[in-house]
């Protein structure tokens, strides 16, 4: 079992003073309009140079160095003219960790995560026959003589029975992409900021029902970065930052292949595990949480997390979605710079960007005012990892 009481020492004793990415929409007209491709590591390595800008850090001041699952650190780091005592790879929830668990172990002191993905002038395959190369620890490979080769058929039939179970409709599932694109509209970084409308979403085209158009995330290319340094020298440093408060991670790996997790449970066993470590370690609820960023692959990732993680009594997400509770203006905005269904698809890495600008105030028009907690959440295929960003 977690021992939340030794988490708590120290998580908050780092904090992440620098944020920095390409820009979305530039990296997408330069693939679509112009016929031009991008290069994941020069996109990793723009988007740190304005992470270590916006910290008013220097490369010399990064002795640590996690990377995406895109890239090969040793490579990063070549470009990068970087020689990191302590370095590894990571996806966006767990590379956070990572860098976190570094610091608090005195390993490192300033520890940057780097993400690029060109996965759009790459033409990567999320489904299909020869998805992500036939590799095997995705589940939906084992189901391709039946193609049911994406996570998009998988998440359509735990949707399917979800709202068979609930009495969740479509209407209130298009209430998530009608609440991100009103975000995405306010977000200059974000690709598609066109408001749609409700009507807009219920008349476009199924992809793998009940999922329509607007409820798959985009695809295309950019950067992140963030930087990662011990709370006693962020304070020295005299610029706003953000505290990781709480950390919680547990996973639904009984009979994932089977999709039990997913068809049976809806990943909340995990939820609930991981909703107990960072609340507990936060010394928090859901209920005290400004804005709350959830991975969005899909738009039912949203629903799925919010009942799991206890912003709603289970069975009730359908009426939190239809009293505007995630849109601008509403009790709990939820991915605010349009998430991955409208700002950008990074895997996770702008969702936490967005949670640490949130925290330090700097969002323009989406800035949610009063913000002191706010909540990052991923349950990539029940894998759930869960953090609460605090203001430094």
């Amino acid at each position: 079992m977690p021992d939340q009481e030794r988490v708590a020492r120290w998580v908050g004793e780092v904090a992440v003073v620098g944020v920095g990415e390409t820009d979305y929409p530039d990296d997408y007209r330069r693939v679509r309009k112009e016929g031009r491709r991008n290069d994941s590591y020069a996109l990793g390595a723009t988007a740190l140079k304005r992470a270590l800008a916006d910290a008013g850090l220097g490369k010399s001041d990064v002795d640590g160095l996690i990377v995406g699952p895109t890239l090969a650190y040793e490579r990063m780091a070549e470009i990068l003219d970087l020689n990191p005592r302590w370095a590894g790879t990571g996806d966006a929830a767990n590379a956070l960790l990572q860098g976190a668990l570094a610091i608090a172990a005195g390993l490192a002191e300033v520890v940057a995560l780097v993400y690029g993905n060109a996965q759009n002038s790459l033409g990567t395959a999320y489904g299909g026959p020869d998805a992500m190369g036939g590799n095997l620890y995705l589940s939906y490979v084992y189901y391709a003589p039946w193609g049911l080769t994406s996570q998009g058929g998988l998440y359509a039939l735990m949707t399917q029975r979800y709202m068979a179970l609930t009495g969740l409709t479509s209407r209130d599932l298009g209430q998530v992409a009608v609440a991100q694109r009103q975000w995405a509209h306010l977000n200059p970084r974000a690709i598609m900021r066109t408001p749609i409308t409700l009507d807009d979403y219920l008349a476009s085209r199924f992809i793998a029902e009940p999922l329509h158009l607007y409820d798959y995330c985009l695809i295309n290319d950019g950067g992140v970065a963030l930087v990662l340094t011990t709370r006693d020298r962020a304070a020295r440093m005299g610029r706003p930052f953000a505290v990781l408060a709480g950390v919680g991670r547990a996973e639904s790996n009984y009979d994932a292949t089977q999709l039990r997790p997913r068809l049976m449970d809806f990943y909340h066993p995990a939820h609930r595990l991981a909703a107990e470590q960072v609340y507990g370690a936060a010394g928090i609820g859901p209920e005290d949480v400004d804005v709350v960023q959830i991975y969005d692959s899909f738009s039912c990732h949203i629903p799925f997390a919010l009942e799991g993680f206890g912003f709603c009594a289970p069975g009730e997400v359908g009426a939190l979605l239809r009293s505007g509770a995630l849109a601008p203006g509403g009790r709990l905005p939820c991915n605010t710079s349009g998430g991955h269904l409208s700002e950008s698809y990074m895997q996770g890495w702008n969702h936490q960007v967005e949670a640490v600008r949130q925290i330090r105030g700097e969002c323009g028009a989406r800035q949610v005012p009063d913000v002191r907690h706010v909540q990052y959440i991923s349950d990539v295929a029940g894998k759930v990892v869960t953090y609460i960003f605090r203001r430094g």
